[in-house]
């Protein structure tokens, strides 16, 4: 992969973060536009000139002029003081995905630093020497300046990378095994290393990906409580849609008619049943809910791209225009604010789910058995399937707060106000991985339904899930360890193995 400055997708990113045999290298108009910054900066500083961040102190102590010859100590102790993350690390795939954001914004050639920096995190990343990075500590002030420096302490031969046996090793041992040599810091490239909204950027950007995998197998999941609740298909007309032209709420009734084709002998069996005027809201508002999240995540993806592919550093070098500006480009707001979004539409998709589970555990709103199980009094059946769904639900809607609303003054007053953007990100994460389980908890409560509704047979899209989803988890005529189903069901989801059954049978579906 080249890395241009320029090119950073959705896409692209997911692949190279979790393929490690994956290579990216400097394209070489890239490296012609760094060299130009590095030459104008280096021009600067030998005219005497005082530029924030080369030949100062940073933050409050922005005042403070720094002799030539302490420039790269200056740099030095940056990274070292500013590595004050803590809690839990980052996953390796997360932290590649980092190293990748860091050097792409790196190679727009606005950051006045040596190619060489962007080439070295590059050759890192190329040897599988991943730092380890604490996932708490930033506040989103200059970017992710914490998490940053653990990034950039390692590239420069003092932090932890991740060893051979998934444990954290110090970074000099792996060096030493692959005759790699760590990075020697010129003046501003300290701060440039660690000014930027990376972090956040990285675990939104993965965590889109997942969504949007999530989203279409949440309209899977309610075309098959549909068809075990036996809905009705008319609120998904395309003239309903139309009246009312939100994109997703469009693509959700297209999805849904896409997976239930053709009316499937449980439509056919209750068409005339006058008793059925309008079903319950989380089956008859799939597209207007559904949708909602669907265009929630694309503007988020949109935002996402646009960080991945932009300068973020302070001060930005203009060579072209004979100018280094002092800015706030690193102020994590654009992001936090998507990744709060984000956060909230994939709770409001979770919730509605429950609310799936909640009717086919129901005599009073389903013709179902109670709790989906054959002999209920001895057997539970689904009934805690649906108080984990609650649960999880009820967790989402605290993470869902956003966390763009507060700030801290932090650096002495003189960052003043500050984003939580990777506070954000983090809870987006924990709340797709609670939806994730949610919607899974829907598939098995609708697998079951289909079962007792039997040998009335779902349509196309509904029934290729159901067969791949029962060669691993079968009926439960008793009781047994449904979380244990609940996992083998979202190992299908996260693989692609199950939305690949669906797309084979039907096309794909829209997002």
């Amino acid at each position: 992969m080249q890395i241009t400055g320029e090119n950073i997708t959705l896409e692209n990113l997911y692949q190279i973060a979790h393929t490690p045999e994956m290579k990216a290298e400097l394209s070489a108009t890239a490296k012609a536009q760094m060299q130009k910054s590095r030459d104008y900066i280096e021009g600067r500083i030998s005219s005497g000139e005082v530029m924030y961040g080369v030949n100062t102190g940073f933050g409050a102590f922005s005042s403070v002029r720094i002799s030539d010859s302490e420039i790269e100590q200056l740099q030095r102790n940056l990274i070292r003081s500013h590595s004050m993350g803590i809690g839990a690390p980052f996953t390796k795939t997360e932290t590649r995905a980092m190293m990748v954001l860091r050097a792409n914004a790196l190679a727009k050639g606005h950051s006045g630093i040596r190619p060489l920096v962007v080439e070295k995190i590059l050759e890192f990343l190329n040897n599988d020497i991943i730092p380890v990075v604490p996932s708490q500590g930033s506040v989103g002030a200059s970017g992710d300046l914490a998490p940053l420096s653990h990034l950039a302490l390692t590239i420069i031969g003092e932090g932890e990378a991740w060893g051979a046996d998934g444990q954290p090793v110090h970074v000099t041992k792996l060096l030493k095994e692959k005759n790699i040599q760590p990075l020697e810091l010129k003046a501003k490239e300290g701060l440039s290393m660690i000014n930027g909204c990376q972090v956040m950027t990285s675990i939104g950007l993965l965590s889109t990906w997942e969504a949007r995998r999530l989203l279409w197998t949440a309209d899977l999941a309610g075309a098959m409580s549909l068809e075990g609740l036996r809905g009705s298909r008319k609120p998904f007309d395309p003239l309903i849609s139309a009246s009312r032209p939100h994109p997703g709420e469009a693509k959700t009734a297209r999805n849904l008619i896409k997976l239930m084709g053709e009316m499937s002998e449980i439509g056919q069996s209750h068409v005339s049943d006058d008793h059925r005027v309008q079903d319950a809201y989380s089956l008859r508002c799939m597209p207007a809910v559904h949708g909602a999240a669907k265009d929630a995540l694309r503007y988020v993806a949109k935002v996402l791209e646009t960080e991945a592919n932009s300068s973020t550093d302070n001060p930005l070098v203009f060579a072209d225009a004979n100018k280094v500006l002092s800015c706030g480009n690193f102020h994590g707001m654009p992001v936090a604010h998507a990744m709060d979004f984000a956060g909230i539409a994939i709770s409001s998709q979770a919730s509605i789910s429950e609310c799936r589970i909640s009717k086919m555990i129901s005599t009073q709103m389903s013709e179902l058995p109670p709790f989906l199980t054959p002999n209920g009094g001895l057997n539970s059946g689904h009934m805690i399937v649906q108080v984990a769904a609650a649960s999880l639900v009820s967790e989402n809607k605290v993470l869902a707060h956003p966390a763009s609303v507060d700030s801290i003054p932090t650096s002495a007053e003189k960052e003043d106000h500050v984003s939580m953007g990777t506070i954000a990100a983090r809870k987006f994460r924990q709340i797709l991985h609670n939806a994730e389980n949610v919607v899974a908890m829907e598939l098995l409560s609708g697998c079951q339904a289909l079962d007792l509704i039997a040998p009335l047979k779902p349509s196309a899209g509904v029934k290729a899930a159901y067969d791949c989803i029962r060669k691993v988890v079968p009926f439960a005529k008793e009781d047994r360890i449904f979380s244990k189903d609940v996992e083998a069901i979202k190992a299908l989801m996260n693989s692609g193995e199950l939305m690949k059954a669906v797309h084979a049978a039907v096309g794909e579906l829209e997002w």
